[in-house]
């Protein structure tokens, strides 16, 4: 029998994962060593007992062997928080490709050496007459502060310690007499920092409609019965999704189980922190970027001991570590950030359903415009499907009003304000209601560019432009790099150096020139970079102190604001024109997302979609709120072109110093696997390799491939290949990507 080998982490601790330690399975223990088991090895010089966590198996060694020592045993304490965690990380590098300590780190609670926080109370002592003596006395003694303290816990038998030191104005010394003197006790306590400041409790409890009952008990009964499964609510905008979610979390915390629920955008986090804070109180909490270490850090702690019910986050807060999960929710699981952009390049939607699985629990994917992944799951069987087709509480969908910009410039309008926008924005503004303008860009200009020789201003590190910003400055999004915006072209000495603006701030400037007295807000990623300004800015906006909310991609997700009548969409094909087989898919989300704004409360809505192509399908049905009719245009061009989710794609980026060595790598790689394809895998295609559409970043040549196939397993086994022939000194100064079903093309 050959030999088998184990990757083992000796210290669980996030800081101290930095490598693990190969040991050989002996005989006697093989079959019950496997990823995820704890196990007892010899270690260091003295070959002391520690005990590990078998992170990865081999039947390789990677040390001479006789260098390699042997498992002791298995510890028979059974399967730990931390044992389910490391099988996830053991599942995320397996599926996606990426280092052991790469997934570790995603998978695992980031241990920070942070001081307890403590908390101190003084409990009262003695009582009566014994307390009043002793005030006489300190009086007597002229111990002023000893007699206010006396006092002070005489009208109360517990006070805060920071109460009275503060507004008592007393030492820690003389409370520490008082202690020792017997009057009092000081006690201290540790809490956690938790995140959640939510003022307001009271909630009006909606009862749910017959649809939504009928969802909600399907997806418990099948938990109760034993088969917890994947259910997808497709759902039109504002049609009560979140009430089922509420519903079927109520029900878990009613049977002892815990829920993640996952958002994609921290923007959202506020307005669905508070609704579930309304329904389940402080054992809610959040886990986002936007915390301080030490409060991310309590929250998964909290988790551990059964202090919270419910973690809401993006999708890091999928691997909170709850000891009895029941329920995994995915909103708005279109979203692309929830394929993470670093290795390994998961998806959230499918490690939530590989999570609940390990875990014996159920998962909800709920969207107005599901990815076309999840409904052609759902259509396969994979997935059971929920349809919600009507508004909760019986509002109307909005009014669409499709612009061609084609025709307003034949008209002569110049302006980024079509003329049947501005006729509505006056309206609302005069009838006190609000507006929301949705623009898929940033930044004051996209790019700036010679109009006399058409040279661009790009990035001298990557292969990008760079986007003038106010300050008169020039900005690379991708590596940070800066330069200050000239008054010639570089290439032909031309003045004619001007900016293509379509810009959030540019938007905003033309909102005061033409409605001086509206009151605007604009949100995108320059304006929220502080902890708070997401809640900020949609609180203000929310409580009418703005009539026009101007922003990117984060305003038009998940938010629900009851005054908000119309919904303009500038330039609505912009996201058409990206190099990406997924561009109608994103165009069609975005446009019907936006829509979905208008109209939530009493007030009927209308939509004006401002546009250079009316007649393309994705915007023609996002008009028409016709989610069915985009899907079956697009799944056969899908069908046809064999991309996802009919097939499955594996991208493989190289990156190099040297242009030579990637160009070499990337070409051997791909020759590789055309070679396997000719004997094993007839049916698999193999595009590339190429340059990147974006060439050099950051002074890295970038290389891709890619490679089709219908079976996923099949592109895992390539990856696996992949794997083991860079191993070799050819790879040794580059570095390899591997990404499945990629969110964007490179």
């Amino acid at each position: 029998m050959a030999e088998q080998y184990a990757d083992i982490i000796i210290d669980i601790s996030h800081e101290k994962v930095d490598r693990p330690f190969q040991y050989r399975i002996p005989a006697e223990l093989a079959g019950a060593v496997y990823p995820g088991v704890r196990v007892h090895v010899p270690f260091g010089r003295g070959n002391q007992d520690k005990v590990g966590y078998v992170v990865d198996l081999s039947g390789q060694p990677d040390y001479p062997v006789e260098k390699i020592k042997d498992i002791t045993a298995v510890d028979n304490r059974g399967i730990t928080a931390e044992s389910s965690q490391i099988q996830i990380a053991y599942w995320l590098k397996r599926q996606y490709g990426s280092t052991t300590i790469a997934a570790l780190k995603t998978v695992l609670p980031a241990k920070q050496k942070l001081k307890q926080l403590e908390r101190k109370k003084i409990l009262r002592c003695v009582e009566g007459e014994v307390l009043q003596k002793a005030v006489l006395q300190c009086e007597q003694k002229h111990q002023t502060a000893r007699a206010r303290v006396l006092r002070a816990i005489a009208a109360e038998e517990i006070l805060p310690y920071e109460l009275i030191r503060q507004k008592l104005n007393v030492s820690s010394a003389t409370l520490t007499a008082l202690e020792k003197q017997g009057y009092l006790k000081i006690e201290t306590e540790a809490y956690y920092r938790n995140p959640v400041k939510c003022a307001d409790r009271e909630e009006k409890k909606v009862a749910p409609s017959d649809v939504q009952q009928r969802i909600i008990e399907r997806v418990l009964a099948d938990y109760q019965a034993g088969h917890p499964g994947t259910y997808l609510v497709h759902g039109v905008t504002g049609s009560g999704k979140t009430e089922v979610y509420l519903g079927i979390i109520e029900q878990m915390i009613a049977m002892g189980r815990q829920a993640i629920v996952l958002i994609p955008e921290i923007a959202l986090t506020y307005q669905t922190l508070l609704r579930f804070y309304k329904r389940f109180g402080d054992r809610v909490s959040v886990i986002n970027s936007s915390l301080s270490m030490g409060e991310k850090y309590d929250q998964v702690r909290r988790a551990q001991a059964g202090e919270l019910d419910v973690i809401i986050g993006p999708r890091s807060a999928l691997f909170t570590p709850f000891p009895n999960l029941g329920i995994i929710i995915v909103d708005e699981e279109h979203e692309g950030s929830y394929k993470s952009e670093s290795m390994p390049k998961y998806h959230a939607r499918e490690t939530a359903v590989q999570i609940a699985s390990m875990q014996h629990a159920s998962v909800v994917l709920g969207s107005a415009t599901p990815s076309m992944e999840a409904y052609y799951r759902a259509k396969q069987g994979e997935y059971q499907l929920f349809e919600m087709t009507g508004r909760h509480g019986g509002s109307m969908l909005p009014q669409v009003y499709t612009i061609d910009l084609r025709e307003e410039l034949k008209q002569g309008n110049r302006s980024v304000f079509s003329r049947k926008l501005k006729e509505l924005m006056a309206g609302r503004l005069k009838a006190g209601e609000q507006t929301m303008l949705f623009l898929n860009r940033r930044g004051y200009a996209g790019f700036v560019s010679c109009r006399a020789c058409g040279h661009v201003m790009k990035c001298p590190h990557c292969d990008v432009s760079l986007s003038e910003h106010r300050g008169n400055m020039l900005l690379c999004h991708y590596c940070g790099y800066e330069e200050v915006r000239r008054t010639n072209c570089p290439a032909c000495g031309s003045k004619y150096l001007m900016g293509f603006k379509a810009g959030t701030e540019q938007i905003e400037e033309a909102l005061h020139r033409e409605f001086p007295e509206a009151r605007v807000l604009r949100m995108d990623a320059d304006t929220t970079k502080t902890k708070e300004s997401y809640e900020k800015i949609l609180s203000a906006f929310a409580d009418e102190k703005a009539d026009i909310l101007v922003g990117t991609q984060m305003i038009v997700k998940g938010h629900d604001f009851p005054n908000v009548t119309l919904v303009g969409v500038l330039a609505a094909d912009l996201s058409l024109n990206q190099n990406d087989y997924r561009a109608g898919e994103r165009t069609f989300q975005l446009l019907t997302q936006a829509a979905g704004r208008a109209g939530r409360g009493e007030k009927p809505g209308e939509v004006v979609i401002q546009t250079y192509q009316p007649e393309h399908y994705s915007i023609v049905h996002a008009a028409r709120q016709d989610y069915q009719g985009f899907y079956e245009e697009e799944i056969t061009y899908r069908d046809f072109m064999s991309y996802p989710p009919v097939s499955h794609m594996l991208a493989v980026l190289v990156t190099s110093r040297e242009q030579e060595q990637g160009e070499k790598l990337v070409r051997h790689m791909a020759e590789e696997i055309e070679c396997r394809r000719k004997q094993e895998w007839q049916k698999l295609q193999v595009i590339g390799p190429t340059l990147a559409s974006i060439s050099k970043i950051n002074d890295l040549y970038r290389h891709v491939f890619y490679v089709k196939h219908r079976d996923y397993q099949v592109l895992v086994e390539i990856k696996d290949i992949l794997e083991r022939y860079c191993k070799t000194e050819e790879s040794k100064n580059q570095t390899v990507q591997y990404d499945f079903d990629p969110m964007n093309t490179y």
